[in-house]
């Protein structure tokens, strides 16, 4: 089992930035893919950010050129880092990973960006 934990939430006004941490209890070296989610209240969960174990990465085009996954395996952490955040980034994001068929969760960090 793998515990993922999420850090660097919190209130930021319109046009900041934030880093996202998420930290894994066990190497993510072999995970296939790390990702980033986040819920807004009332509304679905939704991709933000990928990264597979070879470095590529996805981004939906609400947050693409202002956000940016990483990762760094000798630390078992994935990083993302958020510039220019607008309030509708407002939502709790939570941290995803997939090792073979498993899928790890963690219990979300929340952001709230101030208009």
């Amino acid at each position: 089992q793998v515990q993922l934990v999420e850090s660097g939430g919190g209130l930021v006004q319109a046009g900041g930035s934030l880093r996202l941490s998420c930290l894994a209890s066990r190497s993510i070296f072999s995970f296939n893919e790390m990702a980033w989610y986040r819920q807004a209240p009332g509304m679905q969960r939704e991709l933000v950010a990928a990264i597979t174990s070879g470095g590529s990465t996805n981004y939906p085009e609400s947050v693409k050129g202002r956000f940016t996954i990483s990762r760094d395996n000798a630390k078992n952490t994935v990083y993302l880092q958020m510039n220019s955040l607008k309030p509708e980034d407002t939502a709790v994001y939570y941290c995803r990973g997939i090792k073979v068929v498993s899928y790890y969760w963690g219990q979300g960090t929340q952001v709230t960006v101030s208009s």
